[in-house]
């Protein structure tokens, strides 16, 4: 359990840091508040992120394996 809970935090971190960044340079591009606007929008989907990470990831491992084994 500690490994899910640890691996959910550190995806759900490295997901939501980049996509963030790229939504946000996709909507306002390079904005003198660049940052402040990344960071605000990074704030509210990294909760989001380790809620759907630690929910959906077991399933989702568990489909990758079905995936490959088939391929």
């Amino acid at each position: 359990m500690k490994h899910r809970i640890i691996f959910a935090m550190l995806m759900s971190f490295t997901l939501s840091l980049i996509m963030s960044a790229w939504i946000t340079y996709v909507n306002i591009g390079l904005h003198p508040d660049f940052v402040s606007f990344w960071m605000h929008a990074w704030v509210l989907a990294w909760p989001a992120a380790g809620i759907i990470s630690f929910i959906a990831g077991p399933f989702l491992h568990g489909l990758a394996h079905k995936l490959a084994a088939k391929i």
